[in-house]
């Protein structure tokens, strides 16, 4: 019918981006293993949520970085339909060139401007070895950083958390608090997989919320993050030679 509100104008997307850690430190101990496998697990949850928040179309893309930065999955691919290609560890850590190489996403166009705020999820076991402040600057000069879910995982006891922290942003006041405002730390392949799930599945629930409780489709703010999963999930030792 002619001039009929079309219901699909609902339909917001939330684009969703891993960068990921490729350097050759990541085939020690299993960790390039354990993260192709908790990514891979992770996708059914994501899709549940995506079909549980219809109006919030969830895409996904993701960044390998090692000695330069490239895009592992280049167009925005419907969660319900990705398939996950595992990724390989080599080279050094250009940190700094996987942020630039997003930030060239974040504007408008290509970004659509009823988008949801994008989720950035950081992954890594090491330290930069390139411009990481030049490429952090680049990418907070897009609106659409600023707006963005920003969350770094830590994997072992070698990764530079100052460096992530600067990623997601100020730290809460309070030192001793665990927060998602803070580098997540995964000491082995089970709380990374527990860490992924949630970054996958709560997040993108809280991300695309507003959608579903507004009846304007404004959105309110930035978006509220979600407790963090319990610390006993990551029992040191709980998986062999997983430990990192």
């Amino acid at each position: 019918m002619p001039g009929f509100p079309n219901v699909r104008l609902a339909n917001r997307p939330l684009h969703f981006f891993y960068l990921c850690d490729c350097s050759g430190s990541m085939a020690a101990q299993g960790k390039m293993q354990s993260l192709n496998q908790a990514i891979r697990q992770s996708l059914p949850g994501m899709a549940n949520v995506a079909r549980d928040n219809p109006e919030a179309r969830v895409l996904v893309r993701a960044v390998a970085f090692s000695d330069q930065a490239s895009w592992h999955i280049a167009e925005p691919t419907s969660v319900e339909t990705l398939q996950w290609r595992d990724l390989e560890a080599g080279g050094v850590t250009a940190m700094g060139d996987a942020l630039r190489l997003v930030a060239e996403q974040l504007h408008t166009p290509p970004m659509e401007e009823r988008a949801l705020p994008p989720v950035l999820v950081l992954i890594s076991d090491g330290q930069p070895t390139d411009d990481f402040e030049a490429g952090l600057e680049r990418l907070m000069r897009e609106p659409w950083a600023q707006k963005a879910v920003r969350l770094a995982i830590a994997l072992g006891h070698d990764a530079d958390l100052e460096v992530l922290q600067q990623f997601i942003g100020p730290a809460p006041a309070n030192q001793r608090e665990r927060s998602p405002r803070r580098p997540l730390q995964a000491s082995n392949a089970t709380s990374l997989a527990q860490y992924i799930q949630w970054a996958s599945t709560a997040v993108v629930g809280a991300a695309s919320m507003p959608v579903s409780r507004m009846a304007d489709s404004q959105d309110t703010g930035s978006t509220p993050l979600p407790d963090l999963p319990p610390t006993e999930m990551d029992p040191i030792g709980d998986v062999g030679p997983m430990v990192w």
